[in-house]
């Protein structure tokens, strides 16, 4: 069954070295802050002509302009130090090579290998991570460490370097958890990525351009509930759904890094930036974070209930194009693997076939704005749940029990 060509927005994966210090921060924010000052003062300038401003008005824009530069300054200070850097070594026989991605490599950069002989590590790219726990768990994306034949390192703010380990990662979030041994680490503080709103500031902490320090971008939320297309160090993608667009600039090397509110709270992962217009970059909002990081920490591993089907999102297009009266739902489709329906899985084992059409998971209507995945996402292996299915025109109800996502697939 062949699909026609879905629109994706392409994004570059914002993956580069970072070496924490706090001085090169504290310097750049001070001189926008001087910066933004004169700007503010010339604009000041330039409008008084057009519209009457009071000296009182005058005053309370330069006390409003002082109090944002202020927060921003102390909340950069106090979350920096939960920054870390991530810097991805390989054997030089292993290194990966392609231009197919140009300047903005998964890795963040590319890397001519030594033509000498020998088992030398080198560095090939980076990212950045911050502690959510005083023990050592560091989140990151995980297309930042998904390269199982690398050597990961983190560097810390105050310039130590730390041997780190993969300890797990989500693909289907884009998120990976590390350890570092040790304990006394800084942790961030976790916001609540749901009551965020467009034009809210936020600012971005992490690496820029391979310049192997912190950097420091503030914007605004641009849009919320974005689905974006990001890769791995290998080419392969994955769709991030419910991403935060900002302005904020997320550069090369600060994929993993935090996105912060006023307040210094996470609000979100930093992950990728569009290469189809400028000052657009995304980030995954940390509530969604927030359950991969707590079965990390009860279980050792994220757990994801699995119903073992490969599926599309129908609309009105794809209907048409199929010839099905059917245009909403999941439809159970072949992979480029040639498998729609797993076997051993939920869905074989009830029979789902291709062609189904998944149309509602215990009531909960399946639709392309609440696609199957998310739903079935809000339960837990083990859970039985009633599909309502379309097959050949009629509808009928199926019991399932979900099963916990195989780790090998």
């Amino acid at each position: 069954m062949e699909l026609p060509k879905r629109f994706v927005q392409t994004l570059f994966i914002a993956g580069m070295s970072l070496s924490a210090v706090i001085g090169a921060i504290v310097g750049s924010i001070i001189a926008l802050t001087l910066t933004g000052f004169l700007q503010a003062d010339q604009w000041l300038s330039l409008t008084q002509g057009t519209i009457e401003l009071s000296p009182e008005a005058l005053d309370s824009k330069i006390i409003e302009l002082i109090e944002e530069e202020s927060a921003t300054i102390a909340v950069v200070k106090r979350v920096a130090p939960s920054v870390v850097s991530i810097v991805i070594k390989k054997e030089q026989q292993d290194v990966w090579i392609s231009d197919e991605f140009g300047f903005f490599s998964p890795y963040g950069y590319e890397v001519t290998p030594n033509p000498s002989p020998g088992d030398t590590l080198i560095e090939v790219g980076g990212g950045t991570g911050f502690f959510i726990t005083k023990d050592g768990y560091i989140v990151t994306n995980h297309h930042v460490v998904a390269d199982p034949d690398a050597v990961y390192t983190v560097v810390l703010d105050d310039g130590r370097e730390l041997s780190a380990t993969v300890i797990a990662t989500d693909p289907f979030q884009d998120i990976a958890i590390l350890d570092v041994e040790g304990e006394g680490y800084a942790p961030v503080t976790l916001g609540n990525s749901d009551v965020i709103v467009p034009g809210q500031t936020v600012i971005a902490i992490g690496n820029s351009l391979s310049e192997f320090e912190n950097t420091v971008t503030k914007g605004v939320i641009s849009g919320l509930d974005r689905s974006v297309v990001a890769y791995d160090y290998d080419g392969s993608d994955s769709i991030i759904r419910h991403a935060i667009q900002t302005d904020a600039a997320i550069n090369p090397g600060n994929s993993g890094g935090p996105l912060i509110n006023l307040l210094g709270e996470v609000v979100g992962v930093n992950t990728a930036i569009s290469s189809e217009g400028e000052s657009i970059g995304f980030a995954i909002p940390i509530n969604d974070v927030k359950k991969t990081v707590s079965d990390v920490q009860a279980y050792g591993h994220v757990v994801r209930p699995w119903l073992g089907v490969h599926y599309t999102m129908l609309n009105n297009e794809i209907a048409a194009e199929l010839e099905i009266t059917q245009t909403q739902g999941a439809m159970v489709i072949r992979s480029e693997e040639g498998i729609a329906v797993f076997a051993n899985s939920p869905a074989g084992e009830v029979g789902l076939q291709e062609g189904d059409v998944i149309l509602s998971l215990n009531g909960e209507t399946v639709t392309e704005e609440n696609p199957l995945g998310d739903v079935i996402y809000r339960f837990a292996p083990g859970d039985e749940i009633t599909m309502r299915v379309w097959r050949s025109g009629s509808e009928r109800d199926v019991v399932v029990i979900l099963q916990e996502y195989p780790t090998d697939l």
